[in-house]
């Protein structure tokens, strides 16, 4: 190895790599790579018994597939994290809008499957835009919570809400309940950490519980799973029944890599129920890591961004890690059978390549805001201050 070969991420390089290697959080950037790492191998264990239930000739079909796009997904992470923050604003105006166009579109365009509107069929590929347009969202409901933290005129709040009911009235027409309630969260969750006082995020929460009950009498599939829920004795619950049972059988050090043969019978194995199949073959202690692991990058995520000074980027890196954290707890909540079962991905684990490219374009985003920069940090004493807009 040469001196400059040596010296090339030296804290004197002033190149852009180097300084964004000398300020982006390496923690979170080596568990998420380790995530990744996981998700690659886990799709190597699942992908034999899903090709053979899909009729598919090449059983490392879907882990070949998903080796491509961790690739793709590990390149829009660290480009989007060497962004500047006004960068990242721009980005998420443009894909915002972009993903909003398409949405309105997909009625017309859109690829119809399990009774839902919500991707396009590009090739072999199948594009889902609600992914890449959350973490969008949340982006620029910080961006437009910290304008109206000014004072200056910028009605902030009431744009905010705007953008918000658009992209929950385009996800309900698909109908994507699962999505609705992941941006409603993180919304809320922007919405107290801008310091809007709580008489207003308790109006906004009891909105939302209205809204989400009473999607259990307009929408008939709603109706079902949480019947199904409820009644697991007056209903098919074989999909969730083979995940316990798979996740019961790993035992506390599983059956061995390869080994899982609850896999065989678990319905989307490989995408929405990964889970029960590391826990099989992995046991309980592996579920345990993977857990750890996702924590560990939400609460270090939440201290860098309580740490941050800007409105704008406490609020809005915190919105994009609280939204990671609470998309892990569903998957894992509906494996373990405690809410009722719903389409939604393992970040970075599940199979799926439109789920994984919008996590690396969400941790992109979140790993650039929370970049160490001059003046950019104060002692972590909470988020913006409560009563900014009373």
């Amino acid at each position: 190895m040469t001196p400059s070969q040596a010296h090339a991420f030296a804290r004197s390089d002033r190149t852009a790599v180097g300084v964004w290697w000398w300020t982006v959080d390496r923690w979170i950037l080596g568990v998420l790579a380790l995530l990744i790492g996981i998700g690659v191998l886990m799709s190597f264990a699942a992908s034999p018994a899903a090709a053979v239930r899909m009729n598919i000739g090449d059983p490392f079909h879907f882990a070949v597939r998903q080796c491509v796009f961790a690739v793709v997904s590990g390149g829009i992470l660290l480009t989007v994290s060497m962004l500047e923050v006004k960068g990242i604003r721009r980005a998420a105006f443009f894909i915002w809008t972009a993903m909003i166009l398409v949405m309105i579109a997909l009625p017309f365009i859109g690829h119809t499957a399990k009774g839902a509107v919500r991707w396009i069929q590009i090739g072999g590929f199948g594009f889902q835009p609600s992914e890449f347009m959350k973490p969008a969202l949340v982006v620029l409901v910080a961006w437009m919570f910290a304008e109206g933290q000014k004072g200056q005129g910028v009605p902030g709040v009431s744009i905010a809400f705007l953008l918000y009911a658009v992209s929950i009235g385009l996800l309900l027409t698909q109908p994507d309940v699962g999505q609705s309630v992941l941006i409603t969260v993180a919304f809320g969750a922007a919405f107290w950490m801008a310091g809007v006082p709580m008489s207003w995020v308790m109006l906004l929460g009891a909105t939302a519980v209205a809204g989400l009950s009473s999607t259990y009498f307009l929408l008939p599939h709603v109706h079902a799973r949480v019947d199904k829920f409820l009644s697991p004795d007056t209903a098919d619950t074989h999909q969730v029944d083979r995940a316990a049972e798979a996740i019961s059988a790993g035992g506390l050090f599983g059956r061995g890599p390869g080994e899982g043969v609850m896999k065989r019978h678990v319905p989307d194995l490989h995408t929405d129920f990964i889970y029960s199949v590391g826990a099989e073959e992995y046991g309980l202690v592996f579920s345990l890591l993977l857990i750890s692991l996702f924590a560990f990058v939400v609460i270090r995520g939440l201290y860098r961004a309580m740490k941050l000074s800007d409105p704008f980027e406490q609020v809005a890196a915190a919105g994009l890690f609280v939204l990671v954290g609470q998309q892990a707890i569903i998957n894992v909540a509906v494996n373990l059978n405690m809410i009722p079962t719903k389409g939604m991905t393992l970040p970075f684990i599940s199979y799926g390549g439109s789920s994984m490219l919008a996590m690396g374009l969400t941790l992109g985003m979140a790993l650039a805001l929370t970049r160490r920069r001059p003046g950019a940090y104060v002692p972590p004493e909470g988020l913006a201050k409560a009563g900014a807009f009373a």
